[in-house]
């Protein structure tokens, strides 16, 4: 069942910036590009929009996979983009992770409305590799369950911190 929610434009020029790597982007670029960004619903329900000030920089220090955790409200669901950067054996990649998050405690309503309001939002964003639903920090606190989402036991490190300690 579709909520008659619309997707914002901003949220798809967003996501947009965030699909094209510029190969010969500087280092200055690089650093200001977003790395992880949160979506909520507006305050009438009838509009997905950018949470302000929820995102992530490449360029921001520490890391950023804990940094987008503590993001993520206890208590209300949102909609996240994270671009993980990761290594398997064999190679390193950069993939956009599509994420649904839905904590347990969230309210019934805003569980509804987000869900069905899910196929809107990923609709807009063409060319996601990946989905992962969340329902709650135990499902995402350890960086392995993203790695897991993004290539089974090949991939050996994330955000540049390898998966084994």
């Amino acid at each position: 069942m579709a909520s008659g929610v619309t997707v914002e434009d901003n949220v798809v020029m967003i996501f947009n910036d965030m699909k094209v790597r510029k190969a010969q982007a500087n280092e200055e670029e690089r650093r200001k590009r977003k790395k992880a960004v949160l979506f909520c619903l507006s305050e009438d329900m009838k509009h997905i929009i950018m949470e302000e000030g929820q995102e992530i920089l490449q360029g921001d220090e520490g890391d950023p996979y804990l940094k987008f955790v503590k993001m993520l409200p206890p208590q209300d669901c949102r909609y996240a983009l994270y671009d993980a950067t990761y290594e398997t054996k064999e190679t390193k990649k950069e993939d956009l992770v599509f994420i649904f998050w839905a904590p347990e405690n969230a309210p019934l309503k805003s569980k509804m409305i987000y869900a069905s309001s899910k196929d809107a939002i990923k609709k807009k964003f063409t060319g996601i590799k990946h989905e992962w639903q969340v329902n709650g920090l135990e499902d995402i606190k350890d960086r392995k369950t993203l790695a897991e989402k993004l290539g089974g036991s090949s991939v050996i490190s994330l955000e540049g911190k390898p998966l084994n300690d």
